[in-house]
C-alpha cells in the first residue's frame, strides 16, 4: 500500500509539474541562439564563442534579423559576457598565440573584414579594408602576421595585379564554342557597341547588354548557385597581412584556381591549403583535389604534399611540433565519405601515409597534447587528435592516438557536439540535446563530466517537451536501422493521437535526439498533439559506407521499406489513432513523401517540400545534379531507364493522398520546376493538392531563410495537416 501510495504521489506531482510547463511555440523558433565558433585561448583559461540569434527588425516589426556576436568565457557556469554588440555581425574569432588578443571578423558595408581586439582593455580596431572583403582569419605562429581568405570574381581576377599580375586570362579553356583559345575576353575597350556595325562592333554591343544585365551568357558547367544562375565564376584566394594598422596585405596565392582549408606550419615559413589537383582542367570539371604548401613570403611558389588522381585531399591539420599530418581524403566521385589519414611530416616532405580505420565521415578536427592515459604504450606521439563524427543518431566527440590508429568514443549518441576546441586537458563543447537545443559546456579530456557554462536557452525549461524512444528494425539486407518516436507533449493514456512521419533528406543525412535544424520542429508538433516518429533508412550517414551505398539505384523503393516500416511500429501503440496518419519530408525526403504517396495510401495527408520528382529532369534544373551519375546514371546511357523506375513523377496518376507541395521560388538546389510539373500533373488528374511557392527563397528555407517564412512553412504543415486529422476533420468524419 505504501508503494502504491508513493507512486501515486509521484504521479500527481509529475502531472502538476507538467501543467505548469507551456507548449513549445511556432514563434520560440526566434528565441532559440545557437552556440558555434569555439575557440579555447592558448593557456585553456578562457574560450570565445559565437552566438547566432534571431532578433525583431527595428524598422518592420513583423521581420527579423540574424545576428551572430563574440562571446567570452572564463570557463565558469554564467560568466558569459558579449565581447560585441551592434547592428553588424561579428563571427570566426580566434586568439592570437600569446592569449592576448583575439582576431574575428565583422561585417562593413556589406563585406567582411578582419579586426583585432585586445583583451586587456581597449576597442577592437580594424585590420583589412579589401575591396574583396576578409574571411577566415589565422594567426602565424609567432602571432605577428594573419592569413585571411578573399573571394574575386572573374572580371575582377583579370584586372587585378596581386592575384594575377600578368593580366592573363586562365590556362584551362573557358569552353566557348567556336573559339580555339580564351583570347576572347580580352576585348579591344575603343569599339564602340554597335548593332548595325561591324562584327567586332555587334560583339561590342552583345558584351555591353551583359554588363548591363540585359543578358546572361553560359559557358559553364556549374552555372546555378543557391539562389541564382551564375555565368561568372569566382575564386578565393588566401592572402597574410602583418598585424599592424595600415598594413596592406599580400597575395600568397595566385591565378584562376581556388585555394582554402589554410594550416601554418609551427616554424610560420608557409601554409598548407586545399586547391584543384589538375590546373588545366576547368574548375568545374575539376573534381580531385590536393594538399600544396604555399610559403608565406608572397613568391606565390607551391610544392605539392598529397595529390593522387580520383582523390580528393581536404582539411589538413599539422601537429604543434610539426612533424605530423592529419587529413581526409575519399574518392572524388561516387557515393563516398572522407577518411581520416596520418602522415609524418619532415618539413614539407611527407612519408607514411595511412588510413585509419574508421568508418563515419570526420570532421573539425583539433591537435592537443596527449593526456597520460591515451598516450601510446611507447610514447611517441605526445599528441592526439580530436574530432567529432555524425554516427548512430548523434555527433559524438571522438579521440584518435597517432601512434596507436585507436579511435575513441568520448561523447554518447543522444546528444550532437556542434562546436568544440581542447586545449590541453580541456574540452569546451557546444551541443544540442533534447532537453536544450544549444548550450556551452566545460569537460575534460576525456569527455566524462560535463559542466554547463552558457544559460542561452534556458528558457525551455519552461517548456513541455517530448523525449523520443529509439528503437531499431532489421531491413530486407539485413541492416539495422534505427528510429526514434515521440509522444505527444501533453499526453494523456486515456486519449488517441495522430501520427507524423517526418523524413530527413540528403540523402546522406542523419537524423537523432541531438540533430539542431529539428529541434524546434519536432518539439512544436508534439506540443500540438501530434506523435512523431523519424528514422535513418539505408543510405543515410552515420552508419557507415556500405550502410550509406545501400540505395544506390533505388532512392524509393528501399528507403520506403525502411521508414514504414518504423511508422508500422509507432502505429501499433496505444495511443496512435491509426486512421490520422500523415508524413512530410524535405529535399531528398520530398522525393521520398511524393514516392511513398504514389505506391502507399495509409497516410491522410502529405507534405512534400522542395523535393526532386523526375530524376531526368533534376540533372538539368537543379545544382545538386551529380546525384544523378553518382547514383543512377545519365539519361543517354544505356541504364537510363533506372531514372523513370526511380522517378516519383512516374507514378503521379497513383497519388490519391492529399498533398501539399512547397517550393522557394530561388531554390537551385534542386529546382522549383519539378514540383510545378508535379502540382500540374495532380491538378489535372482532379487529385486535392495545394501548391506553395516561397518568394525569394532557396533551398536553405528551413534552416536559414527568411524568418517570417521560416515560420509560415511550419504553420503550413500543421495547418494542412489539420484539415484531415484535426477535431474539424474528426466530427466531420464521425457524421
Amino acid at each position: 500500500m505504501k508503494a502504491t501510495f508513493l507512486l501515486l504521489v509521484t504521479l500527481v506531482a509529475q502531472t502538476v509539474c507538467a501543467q505548469q510547463k507551456s507548449k513549445v511555440t511556432v514563434t520560440d523558433l526566434t528565441r532559440i541562439k545557437q552556440v558555434g565558433g569555439i575557440s579555447l585561448s592558448p593557456d585553456g583559461q578562457r574560450a570565445v564563442y559565437a552566438l547566432a540569434t534571431i532578433e525583431p527588425n527595428p524598422d518592420n516589426k513583423e521581420e527579423y534579423e540574424y545576428k551572430t556576436h563574440v562571446y567570452l568565457t572564463g570557463l565558469k557556469p554564467g560568466d558569459s559576457k558579449a565581447l560585441t554588440r551592434g547592428p553588424e555581425s561579428a563571427r570566426q574569432a580566434v586568439w592570437s598565440p600569446d592569449g592576448q588578443r583575439i582576431a574575428f571578423v565583422r561585417t562593413v558595408k556589406g563585406k567582411g573584414q578582419i579586426f583585432i581586439m585586445p583583451l586587456d582593455g581597449g576597442e577592437a580596431w580594424q585590420l583589412t579594408n579589401t575591396t574583396y572583403g576578409a574571411s577566415t582569419p589565422l594567426w602565424s605562429p609567432d602571432g605577428s602576421r594573419i592569413s585571411f581568405t578573399s573571394g574575386i570574381t572573374m572580371a575582377q581576377m583579370l584586372t587585378d595585379s596581386l592575384v594575377n599580375p600578368g593580366k592573363n586570362t586562365p590556362l584551362w579553356s573557358l569552353e566557348k564554342p567556336g573559339f580555339a583559345n580564351n583570347s576572347f575576353i580580352k576585348s579591344d575597350k575603343k569599339i564602340k557597341p554597335n548593332p548595325d556595325g561591324s562584327l567586332a562592333e555587334v560583339r561590342a554591343y552583345l558584351e555591353k547588354d551583359v554588363d548591363d544585365k540585359k543578358a546572361k551568357v553560359f559557358n559553364r558547367l556549374n552555372f546555378q548557385g543557391e539562389a541564382t544562375t551564375e555565368p561568372e565564376m569566382s575564386f578565393t584566394h588566401m592572402y597574410v597581412v602583418d598585424v599592424k594598422e595600415g598594413a596592406t596585405p599580400k597575395a600568397l596565392t595566385r591565378g584562376f584556381y581556388s585555394y582554402q582549408g589554410g594550416n601554418w606550419l609551427p616554424n610560420g615559413q608557409g601554409l598548407l591549403v586545399v586547391t584543384d589537383r589538375d590546373s588545366l582542367k576547368h574548375p568545374d570539371r575539376e573534381q580531385d583535389n590536393r594538399i600544396v604548401y604555399i610559403p608565406a613570403d608572397g613568391s606565390g611558389t607551391q610544392k605539392a604534399i598529397l595529390s593522387e588522381a580520383g582523390k580528393s585531399y581536404r582539411s589538413p591539420s599539422v601537429s604543434p611540433d610539426g612533424k605530423q599530418l592529419v587529413f581526409m581524403v575519399s574518392s572524388s566521385e561516387g557515393v563516398n565519405f572522407p577518411q581520416l589519414g596520418l602522415a609524418t611530416l619532415n618539413g614539407t616532405l611527407v612519408s607514411g601515409v595511412e588510413l585509419v580505420t574508421f568508418d563515419r565521415a570526420p570532421s573539425s578536427m583539433a591537435w592537443t597534447t596527449a593526456p597520460a592515459s591515451a598516450k601510446g604504450k611507447k610514447g611517441a606521439a605526445g599528441y592526439v587528435i580530436y574530432f567529432n563524427a555524425s554516427a548512430n543518431g548523434g555527433s559524438p566527440l571522438y579521440r584518435l592516438d597517432p601512434a596507436t590508429k585507436q579511435v575513441t568514443q568520448l561523447t554518447d549518441f543522444t546528444a550532437g557536439v556542434t562546436s568544440f576546441d581542447v586545449s590541453g586537458n580541456r574540452v569546451v563543447l557546444a551541443k544540442t540535446e533534447v532537453a536544450n537545443p544549444s548550450e556551452l559546456y566545460l569537460t575534460d579530456a576525456a569527455a566524462k563530466t560535463q559542466t554547463k557554462l552558457s544559460n542561452h536557452n534556458d528558457w525551455v525549461a519552461q517548456r513541455q517537451l517530448s523525449t523520443p524512444e529509439k528503437r531499431t528494425y532489421k531491413n530486407s539486407l539485413g541492416q539495422t536501422v534505427d528510429y526514434w518516436i515521440m509522444k505527444p507533449s501533453f499526453f494523456e493514456g486515456n486519449k488517441k493521437y495522430p501520427l507524423l512521419l517526418n523524413m530527413h533528406g540528403g540523402p546522406t543525412a542523419m537524423w537523432g535526439p541531438g540533430e539542431p535544424s529539428m529541434w524546434h520542429e519536432f518539439q512544436y508538433m508534439c506540443s500540438q498533439g501530434y506523435g512523431v516518429v523519424y528514422a535513418n533508412p539505408r543510405g543515410s550517414g552515420g552508419y557507415g559506407i556500405n550502410f550509406q551505398r545501400a540505395n544506390i539505384k533505388d532512392w524509393g523503393t528501399g528507403p520506403a521499406e525502411d521508414v514504414l516500416a518504423a511508422v508500422t511500429d509507432a502505429a501499433k501503440e496505444s495511443w496512435v489513432d491509426t486512421s490520422r496518419q500523415v508524413i512530410t519530408g524535405g529535399s531528398y525526403a520530398g522525393y521520398l513523401t511524393a514516392w511513398i504517396v504514389g505506391h502507399d495510401n495509409r497516410f491522410k495527408a502529405a507534405f512534400a517540400q522542395r523535393g526532386v520528382y523526375d530524376l531526368t529532369t533534376f540533372l538539368g534544373e537543379g545544382n545538386a545534379w551529380r546525384l544523378i551519375p553518382n547514383y543512377f546514371a545519365y539519361p543517354w546511357s544505356a541504364e537510363a531507364k533506372v531514372l523513370d523506375a526511380n522517378s516519383p513523377y512516374t507514378f503521379v496518376q497513383n497519388i490519391k493522398t492529399p498533398l501539399l507541395i512547397k517550393h522557394g521560388e530561388n531554390d537551385l538546389r534542386t529546382g522549383p520546376i519539378q514540383s510545378e510539373m508535379m502540382y500540374k500533373s495532380l491538378k489535372i488528374l482532379g487529385r486535392p493538392v495545394e501548391y506553395v511557392r516561397m518568394p525569394g527563397a532557396t533551398h536553405e528555407l528551413s534552416r536559414s531563410g527568411n524568418v517570417r517564412q521560416r515560420i509560415d512553412r511550419l504553420l503550413r504543415i500543421y495547418e494542412f495537416f489539420e484539415r484531415y486529422v484535426g477535431p474539424e476533420a474528426q466530427a466531420i468524419t464521425q457524421k
